[in-house]
């Protein structure tokens, strides 16, 4: 049996992952445990996370690590758990059709796209306001699941109903970041595209010279607006 098991082609999705049937999404799981670590670091622990590590245009200037670090903050339970529920609900599905190592260049450049969106969308006036949350790259994941939903050719009216809702509150309710949302989710549709419609014979490299391309366009940007200022 191992014998034939090892002479057995792995399945792949028309992403190019190799299909897992029955497995954790442990990405998954992995980011939304170290979101709760550390909203537990900062509640209950004392720890200066939330001053460390959120993200600001005039922080980001000189400490632009912040641009990522600030995905993983949340700045109140219920912030937490909405968040937290989102990614739950679309990851597990795109970590299976995507891949480990695809979905977390999603989860983390959709990240990055949402923070130079701040920074390039925010006025002036507003550049110390911080910004956490892991909305920005949930919605990268939003705008990923629509582009692998027609890529697959599935009619899912659920998935675009919550994307529509969650568009919605995002100019509705107030001090929530419509530019890192905006930021996010064209970030995640771009690269779900690319990672949707790229040949079979170059969905390895193809894929890491786009997010390569990509990661470097959003770099460059935030230096021009940081040299604009």
């Amino acid at each position: 049996m191992r014998e034939a098991q090892r002479s057995t082609r792995p399945r792949v999705t028309v992403f190019g992952a190799k299909t897992r049937p029955g497995a954790r999404p442990v990405v998954t799981i992995t980011l939304i445990a170290l979101c709760v670590l550390m909203f537990a670091l900062e509640a209950f622990g004392g720890l200066p996370i939330y001053t460390t590590f959120a993200y600001s245009p005039a922080a980001g200037r000189v400490e632009p690590y912040r641009m990522l670090t600030a995905a993983f903050l949340h700045a109140g339970m219920l912030h937490l758990a909405m968040n937290m529920i989102a990614l739950w609900f679309t990851g597990p599905f795109l970590e299976q059709a995507l891949g480990r190592v695809r979905f977390v260049a999603l989860y983390l450049v959709s990240a990055f796209g949402a923070s130079v969106a701040v920074l390039w969308l925010t006025p002036l006036e507003e550049f110390t306001r911080g910004v956490v949350g892991a909305s920005g790259a949930v919605f990268g994941l939003f705008g990923a699941v629509a582009v692998v939903l027609a890529r697959l050719k599935m009619r899912n009216t659920q998935i675009f109903g919550v994307i529509g809702i969650n568009l919605v509150l995002t100019f509705v309710i107030p001090n929530i970041s419509w530019q890192g949302h905006l930021g996010g989710l064209v970030t995640g549709a771009l690269i779900a595209a690319v990672y949707a419609y790229l040949p079979k014979r170059a969905q390895t490299w193809g894929a890491v010279a786009a997010i390569g391309g990509l990661v470097a366009l959003l770099a460059l940007a935030t230096v021009t607006r940081y040299t604009l200022l």
